[in-house]
């Protein structure tokens, strides 16, 4: 077991990295692009914030948390998701004091004990933002308009949004009564899941994954039936901003999202084409989060999207990714004192933005140059002792195989200039 991963974690091997260097990159520009500053929080809190924030009823905090005593005694969590972190660092660094909306996003690595699958893993990394303060419809449809300016960046096609209102806590009291009186008489036929959500939280049986189940509930009243004039309004002008935005949309009066703290706008963002795991993102409003959290009543809205889950899509669309950064020099030094002159050339040629590699074993210049060619070096520097003697070195293009003999004095600058000439 010392040479096996835990089941549901990845080890990311430098291959693999590139693509993620990549796509985080091109989150961290778009955060800020539309004003948003990094936040890291702990990878572990107290448990109570997720049962509170999250929501004792849900999947996550009744199946899927990581949770552990330390030796306080204390009962602590390892993070299922950003948004609960974000919300009490958001309240105990008193962030609300400065000027609002407080626009906040994070990357980091999650935790469920989730049953691992395509792009589903129990460690997984989320990118995720976070708006405090901001009431009106406009920023609703500014972070989904945020979230598909992301992937749309990255190359993702056949995306759709898929949005709905969960409404208020009134509105949801109604349906939830509604809702209840129609599964009544079904309930035997629900699978042993939605049976227990049937008392304690209903609306998530509209989400049911099992077929026997969406056959069930496809007739079953929908909270858009319910919304109060409120809820209603800004439902409807959320839809109008995105037209303003030009973000396609479709209505799913089924979607109600995992968590128990969304109200009004709820949203996913779908990749068709791609399989069973097609949803690559999504969020919501959360007007009463901040306030079940221990603050005073505030309003939020944030998205977060899964990286495995981007990437996998990426690779199932096809889209190439940029290729990894190459090594401009390598240099092939022969005997001991042209291997410590090489080691001072590298460390130059380093300082002045060059990527360069040596030989470390000793190897021939035969050995060497092979090296050279799986490293993909641009060029290599060839010195032995005889150069060194005349004060030159071989310099010579790998990909043209052409060589010239360069004054040693002369050498840093006129890699430094050729590397310039390329850009």
């Amino acid at each position: 077991m010392l040479t096996t991963r835990p089941r549901g974690t990845n080890d990311l091997l430098p291959e693999e990295l590139v693509k993620w260097h990549y796509v985080e990159g091109v989150l961290h520009q778009v955060a800020e692009l539309y004003g948003y500053q990094e936040i890291r929080t702990p990878i572990f809190e107290h448990t109570e914030l997720f049962q509170r924030g999250v929501g004792e009823s849900t999947d996550i905090v009744e199946k899927e948390m990581y949770t552990f005593l330390d030796r306080g005694k204390r009962s602590l969590t390892l993070r299922p998701e950003a948004t609960a972190s974000t919300v009490r660092a958001f309240l105990e660094h008193k962030l609300y004091a400065g000027s609002l909306p407080v626009k906040l996003y994070y990357l980091g690595p999650m935790f469920r004990y989730d049953r691992p699958q395509a792009g589903r893993y129990r460690q997984f990394h989320q990118f995720g933002v976070e708006v405090f303060g901001a009431q009106e419809p406009s920023i609703d449809a500014e972070v989904i308009a945020m979230a598909m300016d992301i992937y749309q960046r990255l190359g993702l096609q056949n995306l759709v949004v898929e949005l709905n209102s969960v409404g208020c806590p009134d509105c949801r009291q109604a349906h939830r009564r509604v809702l209840q009186e129609y599964l009544k008489e079904k309930l035997t036929d629900l699978c042993p899941t939605c049976q227990g959500r049937f008392e304690k939280n209903p609306l998530r049986i509209l989400d049911c994954k099992s077929e026997q189940c969406g056959e069930i509930v496809a007739e079953a009243p929908t909270i858009d039936q319910m919304l109060c004039d409120d809820c209603h309004s800004h439902f409807q002008l959320v839809q109008e901003y995105l037209q303003k935005l030009q973000v396609p949309y479709t209505l799913n009066p089924r979607l109600v999202r995992g968590l128990d703290y969304y109200t009004k706008t709820a949203f996913e963002i779908v990749a068709q084409g791609i399989g069973a795991q097609s949803s690559i993102g999504g969020g919501g409003r959360y007007d009463h989060l901040i306030e079940e959290c221990g603050g005073s009543p505030l309003p939020g809205i944030g998205y977060a999207m899964g990286i495995e889950r981007i990437i996998l899509t990426l690779e199932e669309q096809g889209i190439e990714f940029p290729h990894q950064t190459k090594t401009d020099v390598f240099i092939a030094a022969l005997g001991k004192t042209a291997q410590k002159k090489g080691i001072k050339i590298a460390q130059d040629l380093r300082k002045a933005g060059l990527v360069v590699e040596c030989d470390y074993l000793g190897r021939s210049l035969k050995a060497q140059l092979k090296a050279a060619n799986r490293l993909q070096a641009q060029t290599t520097v060839i010195l032995g002792e005889a150069e060194l003697a005349n004060g030159q070195v071989i310099v010579r293009e790998m990909k043209e195989g052409l060589q010239e003999e360069v004054p040693l004095e002369e050498l840093v600058a006129s890699l430094v200039q050729g590397k310039k000439e390329e850009k």
